[in-house]
């Protein structure tokens, strides 16, 4: 199966998209004592500052600072969130939930590639119906990067290669290179097309088609000369969901391949370990 793909012709309209790279340019602009008020160890905390991946067990730091965003449900999160740049919270819930109408669409599109969901009315039931109810009503996790100039670029990673937790990732990037994903062995480059958006497969998405799709393995580089922007929306099921192999994809001619798991087991995981690459996902499958 297709590990990652860049989507045009969305319908999003333009100016919710550079809304979103705008005002997450000013947040990082911002004095770092605002942005330092919502540093926290916590990671299951509805807004994090911070920077690389695991401050507590990261080997070596990544070149980029983050903000992490729970984004769903809307009503119970957004006054958590930064209350400055001014616009903040209303550019970051209007882009959040145009993406959450797009993630929707693609999955149906993969249901469908799996046999799960009918292309018509007349071919869906409620079965088929219900793995995108949960996905509605599921997790919903932003991540915004700023990756700055690097006087040393060879000798750093904006992010190690890793793999993300969810069913898909819609990344939106600006203007400046940074992203590679791996392909048979190799590191390839996605060139950033405007107002496009990169969708990568998550270890939710592998657990549940049985290994039909694969999570895609990714990294970013760092530029010596110019920042880099990027915001990562991570869409799930909801936290306190099981995610499982799809009973209709298990056969004998397919056993079942993984373990059930959970974000609560996620978050576990990388709290007491240091990722790397897709060593979370290789945790849940049968030996």
């Amino acid at each position: 199966m297709l590990y990652e793909i860049q989507v045009v012709n969305h319908g999003i309209p333009i100016e919710v998209i550079r809304n979103m790279i705008d005002v997450s340019a000013r947040f990082f602009n911002l004095p770092y004592g605002e942005r330092s008020k919502y540093m926290s160890s916590d990671m299951a905390a509805p807004v994090r500052y911070g920077t690389s991946l695991n401050q507590n067990k990261d080997a070596v730091f990544c070149w980029k600072d983050f903000l992490k965003l729970v984004c769903h449900p809307l009503s119970d999160v957004v006054s958590h969130w930064p209350s400055s740049p001014v616009d903040f919270r209303e550019s970051v819930a209007t882009y959040a939930k145009e993406t959450k109408y797009l993630f929707l669409r693609i999955m149906e599109a993969i249901l469908e590639s799996l046999g799960l969901w009918g292309a018509t009315k007349d071919d869906r039931t409620p079965e088929n119906d219900e793995i995108l109810k949960q996905l509605d009503g599921g997790s919903q996790l932003m991540v915004v990067n700023c990756f700055p100039p690097c006087p040393e670029p060879d000798l750093t990673l904006g992010m190690p290669p890793h793999s993300d937790y969810g069913f898909l990732t819609l990344l939106l990037q600006d203007d400046v290179e940074g992203l590679q994903i791996q392909y048979k062995g190799e590191w390839i480059t996605v060139e950033p097309m405007q107002n496009s958006f990169v969708v990568n497969i998550g270890d939710h998405l592998e657990i549940f088609s049985n290994g039909r799709y694969k999570s895609v393995l990714h990294r970013v580089i760092v530029n010596p000369a110019k920042l880099r922007l990027s915001v990562a929306l991570l869409h799930s099921l909801p936290f306190d969901y099981m995610v499982r192999p799809s009973p209709k994809l298990i056969d004998d001619a397919n056993p079942r391949r993984y373990k059930d798991t959970d974000f609560a087991t996620f978050l576990h995981y990388i709290s007491t370990c240091e990722p790397k690459k897709k060593n979370f996902l290789e945790s849940r499958k049968f030996t």
